[in-house]
């Protein structure tokens, strides 16, 4: 638990220190949703400045605070022989996630599944590939500083749609796909 909340408090932190990165490649998405006519909700949807990041890490810190989930019991009993059987919460794997114009929702998912002990594929779509790139280029290098794996968090956001068929045909490779 201990490592699960320590990368996640450095998520947080990362990101904060990141923003003018993140920032810029916001600017990018809003001025192709402006130019490509997006509404004025998914542009609001979309659009991030320094109070939604630091938002965004205080979620990842909420999330820090919260019991691990890994282990726990959720029911269990023990059979007139004295067997104990009990049903655990464990992680599933590999968790795939395709969501549209969200960036919060990058580190969403990307925090749920790390406490949880999952390793995430993003699949973000374009409307907000430019934040996307760099909110999970910053958890990756995170994650890697604090001497985790950055494969927990990948984005197939660079394969487009074919990427999303892709994932959701990975049968043996994702466990999940939301």
């Amino acid at each position: 638990r201990a490592q699960k909340d320590g990368a996640l408090l450095a998520l947080a932190d990362a990101l904060v220190a990141a923003s003018p990165e993140i920032l810029a490649g916001n600017a990018l998405d809003l001025e192709r949703g402006r130019a490509s006519g997006m509404s004025a909700g998914l542009l609001d949807r979309l659009a991030l400045d320094d109070a939604r990041i630091r938002a965004i890490a205080d979620s990842l810190r909420e999330v820090a605070a919260l019991p691990d989930p890994v282990g726990a019991v959720v029911r269990g009993s023990t059979l007139a022989n004295g067997l104990r059987l009990r049903q655990l919460r464990v992680p599933m794997g590999v968790i795939g996630v395709i969501y549209e114009a969200r960036p919060n929702v990058t580190v969403d998912v990307a925090g749920l599944a790390l406490k949880s002990g999952n390793a995430v594929m993003l699949r973000g779509g374009s409307a907000a590939e430019s934040s996307n790139e760099a909110i999970i280029g910053t958890m990756r290098a995170a994650l890697e500083a604090y001497g985790l794996p950055a494969d927990l968090v990948q984005s197939i956001d660079e394969y487009g749609r074919a990427g999303a068929r892709a994932l959701m045909r990975a049968r043996g490779h994702v466990d999940l796909v939301v």
